[in-house]
């Protein structure tokens, strides 16, 4: 059980697109949610952003502005639009950025973020030692209140945090070549037990939300390949299809990643 006063959660789930404004229009119509927030700092990665909250979690779709930028050449890497980045929270910065050099795992950003309404700091550690998806942990200034301070998704995010058809993301699922050595690295990276499911699939459970491992569902290689939502899912499968979102029998398809709502 988790002590009081610590927690190690889901907050975002990162996406890649090349054509941004097509793919947040769809997450508008499909999910039901506005846009809460742009943020321009991220342009000194060559990119551009819109963000969505969903009680307290958040989703981000992203997109190269210029060339030779990271996102560019993951959305190469890949062959287009899909899912990029796993974000989890934690009370307990220091002592995992720590862990994280104990292990062996590189960090390829370092950040600090602040204003005078809420502050935010995480720690990119490279897709190389993470299974092919960029995987941040950070700490923000609003602590266990998933609906306090949130510094990357701007001062107000709480009053757009109003789709009646999406209440949260509660996990992503990432395709690998070999999902059990993967899901053992985010088990020691996250120190966690791991669990197997019955349909082979590998779960590793955080205090809110989930990161599943599993086989490659198609070539695209390594990577964030699904994200579940809790949610209506009669109102999210009819918005998108009247929005023309392509679906499969289980999930609808958004800036290339399935969303599966349960």
């Amino acid at each position: 059980m988790t002590k009081a006063g610590q927690y190690l959660r889901l907050r975002q789930i990162a996406l890649v697109a090349s054509d941004l404004s097509a793919v947040e229009q769809s997450i508008i119509a499909t999910l039901g949610a506005p846009i809460c927030y742009r943020d321009t700092g991220v342009a000194k990665y060559g990119l551009h952003n819109a963000l969505f909250a969903f009680g307290g979690t958040f989703l981000e779709v992203v997109s190269p502005m210029q060339d030779d930028t990271a996102a560019g050449r993951y959305l190469e890497r890949r062959g287009g639009d899909g899912g990029y980045m796993f974000i989890a929270d934690c009370n307990d910065l220091e002592v995992r950025r720590d862990h994280f050099k104990t292990l062996g795992i590189r960090i390829v950003q370092d950040l600090k973020s602040g204003d005078d309404v809420s502050t935010s700091e995480g720690i990119h550690l490279h897709p190389r030692d993470t299974g092919g998806t960029l995987l941040s942990v950070d700490r923000h200034s609003g602590g266990a209140d998933l609906m306090g301070g949130y510094h990357w998704a701007g001062p107000s995010w709480q009053q757009h945090a109003t789709s009646s058809r999406v209440n949260q993301i509660v996990g992503a699922r990432m395709q690998c070549e070999d999902p059990a050595a993967v899901a053992r690295g985010w088990a020691r990276i996250f120190d966690r037990s791991l669990a197997q499911r019955e349909d082979g699939d590998y779960q590793l459970d955080l205090d809110v939300g989930f990161a599943r491992f599993g086989a490659p569902r198609d070539e695209r290689g390594d990577g964030l390949e699904a994200v579940y939502l809790d949610g209506d899912v009669d109102a999210v499968r009819a918005a998108a299809n009247e929005a023309g979102v392509p679906s499969e029998a289980d999930s609808i398809s958004l800036g290339g990643t399935r969303f599966i709502v349960v």
